[in-house]
């Protein structure tokens, strides 16, 4: 059983909703990207998904744009970040890793080598944003190599492919609550829940859902019918211009934990 199968078994075990925040990787600062984990952690993430700075993001907004544009201007690349998750792992042993990117930086690192490297830094998952389930064959050697491929659904998805995407999720099933890019504040619960409902009733993995969510209210929102829920660009803006790593890890602390006490409170 994988780092993620397990997390998802102890959160369904004890009742709780899963929080899963997304930074970029090395924004705002390369030099205390691990601590900026480990904080995340100590505040209350049961997964940490770890944005690969790319130099087109297309499904990103405009936040984690300008994030993924400060990192690469830093020297931020596939090394860098699989040489924080292998320091990340030295104290933490149990939290899952997923690295959420694009296609090409994978492939021109090469498929096996990423693999091999991303399973010895301790990665446990990948989503790849422009490599859909009709393509992911290409993606076999990180399979192979334990990885797990995390697949997106959206309220867009049409039944027969949702259904293709529900066999083959593992992890877990990334549901995107809205047509559209991260950080949109169009955020409306009054169809995902019976959307996300129906997932779950047919997925083989749990269902975490993001895209708009922002706080603590938009969380627990979210949080009565998803198996976990996903933060990101309202996390990443609130990172923005912290330098030193007292900041950094406290601004994450301050943002994360009371969303984690709502959580556990609902």
């Amino acid at each position: 059983m994988s780092r993620i199968d397990r997390r998802f078994a102890t959160l369904k075990g004890t009742g709780r909703t899963g929080l899963i925040p997304f930074v970029t990787a090395g924004d705002p600062s390369p030099a205390h990207m691990v601590a900026l984990m480990h904080a995340l952690v100590d505040a209350g993430a049961d997964l940490i998904e770890l944005g690969v700075p790319f130099s087109e993001p297309m499904a990103d907004g405009p936040v984690i744009q300008h994030a993924s544009e400060r990192a690469i201007a830093k020297g931020v690349g596939l090394n860098e970040v699989l040489g924080w998750v292998a320091a990340f792992r030295r104290r933490d042993a149990d939290t899952p890793i997923v690295l959420m990117g694009y296609l090409n930086p994978v492939e021109i690192h090469g498929y096996a080598r990423f693999a091999d490297e991303a399973v010895m830094a301790g990665v446990d998952g990948v989503l790849l944003v422009d490599c859909p389930l009709e393509e992911s064959a290409v993606l076999q050697p990180l399979r192979d190599a334990g990885l797990q491929q995390i697949l997106l659904a959206a309220p867009t998805t049409a039944p027969v492919r949702m259904a293709q995407l529900c066999e083959s999720a593992a992890g877990f099933l990334y549901y995107v609550s809205f047509a559209g890019i991260t950080g949109a504040a169009q955020l409306s619960t009054s169809d995902i829940a019976t959307r996300v409902a129906a997932v779950r009733a047919r997925a083989n993995a749990p269902v975490a859902v993001g895209f708009g969510i922002r706080d603590a209210a938009s969380a627990v929102a979210i949080g009565g019918f998803a198996d976990a829920v996903v933060i990101g660009s309202a996390l990443v803006e609130r990172l923005s211009g912290a330098t030193d790593e007292a900041e950094i890890a406290g601004r994450a602390r301050d943002f994360l934990r009371p969303i984690r006490v709502a959580l556990d409170a609902h």
